[in-house]
């Protein structure tokens, strides 16, 4: 089991924010992202012994090519998981930056590929594809993309991308990893051929299973292993009573207004992930325990992953074994703050699920 964390380019604070829309920026109360503080989730999590931070990508955050780039200054060995959309740059510079990133940071870069799931904010940047298309073109950028770590010149002609002569110089003495989200059949696709890691969000264990099971199988038909990861959030503590009162204080500074909000943005992506958090809570801010431990209610107002780990220490633990024996291998964490809950995480829960040695 791998442990990851998450780094909070659009803000941080004590309530539940958005990860890539602006909207949360008229919010009264938070912590500014500045790198100095990002440096300090960033050191936080490294200190507690989780082994990357994510970062999301979106109108409202910072580019995260530079955001990670200086916070890597700032630690030593945290591996920095840098979210891009293919598509909005060529897959020939991307390789170039991946290689002057490896370079700054000792080689500590993996990639988070997102497609994409708001039509509206694809528009925003000059992207018209639909669904479908996105990942099309995705798959060929990333076939593009390994191409030019190789070093070795070559040409490609497809739907997407024309070129001659392509590739790095030299090959890349380090690949970044390669994590993949999304649900639909065709992100499957691109995950099975593609993926180093498959993401998931945190779905009850019974519609994760499937999934994993269908994402090997695919994988296994085409010669590869595939790892699969879940994205979620955890509120722990002491005790069980004490962890569910945090979720209702969390869900108590939530405006009606604001999830109405939400909800209407979220009800244009044509994404089936997005779909699939919704659908947990229905906009309602009632019965948000959809499974045991599981509470949707952080999908009110945030886009992405919507659900948290709720419990004691030991209950989270416990949960956290339940999707590994499905055969989650890798966890990708958060919680409010960033800053505090790395602690808290790192040092009470991800200790209780170390292997036992003799």
């Amino acid at each position: 089991m791998r442990f990851h964390w998450f780094l909070p380019t659009t803000g941080d604070g004590n309530g539940i924010r958005t990860a890539i829309m602006d909207t949360d920026r008229r919010l009264a109360s938070g912590r500014p992202a500045s790198v100095r503080y990002l440096s300090q989730v960033a050191r936080a999590a490294e200190d507690a012994g989780f082994e990357a931070v994510l970062t999301p990508v979106g109108a409202g955050c910072p580019d995260p090519w530079i955001v990670c780039s200086a916070v890597a200054q700032h630690t030593e060995r945290l591996q920095m998981l840098v979210a891009f959309r293919p598509g909005f740059a060529l897959p020939t510079l991307l390789a170039q930056q991946a290689q002057a990133f490896q370079e700054v940071s000792g080689g500590r870069l993996a990639l988070n590929v997102v497609t994409g799931g708001d039509p509206v904010e694809q528009r925003s940047y000059g992207d018209f594809l639909d669904h479908d298309a996105r990942y099309a073109r995705t798959e060929e950028f990333l076939d593009v993309l390994k191409r030019s770590f190789t070093g070795v010149p070559f040409d490609h002609e497809g739907e997407h991308y024309r070129i001659a002569g392509g590739g790095l110089a030299e090959p890349l003495e380090r690949v970044p990893e390669l994590y993949f989200g999304g649900s639909s059949p065709a992100a499957e696709r691109v995950a099975s051929r593609h993926a180093d890691v498959a993401l998931t969000w945190g779905e009850p264990p019974a519609a994760v299973a499937p999934k994993v099971e269908r994402l090997r199988e695919r994988a296994a038909a085409r010669g590869r292993t595939l790892r699969v990861g879940l994205r979620v959030h955890v509120i722990a503590r002491d005790t069980s009573a004490e962890a569910w009162a945090v979720a209702e204080r969390l869900l108590a500074g939530m405006d009606p207004a604001r999830i109405e909000a939400a909800q209407r943005r979220f009800a244009r992506y044509d994404s089936v992930a997005q779909r699939a958090m919704t659908d947990l809570h229905g906009g309602g801010t009632r019965d948000l325990e959809v499974s045991p431990g599981l509470w949707a209610g952080v999908g009110l107002v945030r886009e992405g992953a919507g659900t948290a780990l709720v419990g004691s220490y030991e209950e989270v633990a416990a949960l956290l074994r339940e999707y590994a024996g499905l055969g989650v291998e890798e966890f990708i964490l958060s919680g409010w703050p960033h800053l505090e809950e790395a602690y808290r995480v790192g040092e009470n829960i991800v200790p209780r699920l170390a292997p036992v040695t003799a």
